[in-house]
């Protein structure tokens, strides 16, 4: 990190895409990464593929518990002692996602992970960088967070709207407590939350999306940046 700081990371949604690519980034940067997912095994696979089964923090938390990200953030500061960065990359969707077919308990779950367990995460951590003077919080959103569309449906639609605004509240109300955040708005990426479309995409359309490696260079240049600098918002799309 710059300035020669001993470098501490929180990746949530480690176990899958976005998240994992960063996650294995991060690893082989020399950063200490806590990997932050609902299940064990993937969490252990992404450390396994960084080469770092040793080394990296694997912590299961379901983070659409408050209570248990509260927990989560305790003990990965008494462990690690301060949190440089943290990455929010953990996201669902529904395939019964439109007007007409989705459901309010669908609506909550889609909510609960994508824009409360982005505020849970962000409460939990922004403390302790407050203390330390300084951290980098990355969220990753969507382009659906800045203009609506019918494929994405209006639940992931308000969620991603509501974490870009979270994000600029972070800059608005931190940025002189050293605490900057980038929100990251990919178009279509090739992940695991394709096959939860209506219809998934089939392989020569994934091939030409964005691949978890491409978010993944956009999380490290906010994050590696001088801390004097700030990318406020990222949008990255298919060419």
């Amino acid at each position: 990190m710059p300035g020669g700081r001993e470098k501490f990371a929180v990746v949530a949604g480690a176990g899958s895409g976005v998240g994992r690519a960063a996650a294995i980034r991060l690893l082989r940067e020399g950063w200490s990464v806590a990997l932050v997912g609902r299940r064990e095994a993937p969490l252990r696979e992404t450390a396994n593929l960084a080469g770092a089964a040793d080394t990296a923090l694997i912590r299961p938390c379901d983070i659409s518990d408050n209570a248990a990200v509260e927990k989560l953030a305790a003990d990965v500061l008494a462990h690690f002692g301060k949190v440089n960065a943290l990455v929010h990359a953990a996201g669902t969707n529904i395939p019964k996602r439109g007007w007409d077919a989705l459901t309010a308990e669908d609506y909550r779950q889609v909510i609960d992970t994508n824009l409360n367990g982005a505020f849970y995460c962000v409460r939990a951590v922004l403390p302790a960088m407050r203390k330390q003077g300084h951290g980098t919080i990355v969220l990753i959103v969507s382009d659906a967070g800045i203009i609506a569309n019918a494929k994405a449906g209006p639940a992931y639609v308000a969620s991603k709207f509501a974490e870009r605004g979270l994000a600029q509240s972070i800059n608005a109300e931190e940025r002189g407590n050293g605490v900057r955040c980038c929100a990251i708005c990919p178009g279509d990426i090739n992940t695991a939350i394709l096959d939860k479309r209506p219809v998934p995409p089939p392989p020569d359309a994934r091939e030409k999306m964005l691949q978890p490696e491409d978010v993944a260079d956009c999380i490290l240049l906010a994050i590696n940046l001088p801390l004097r600098a700030v990318v406020e918002e990222i949008v990255v799309r298919p060419r």
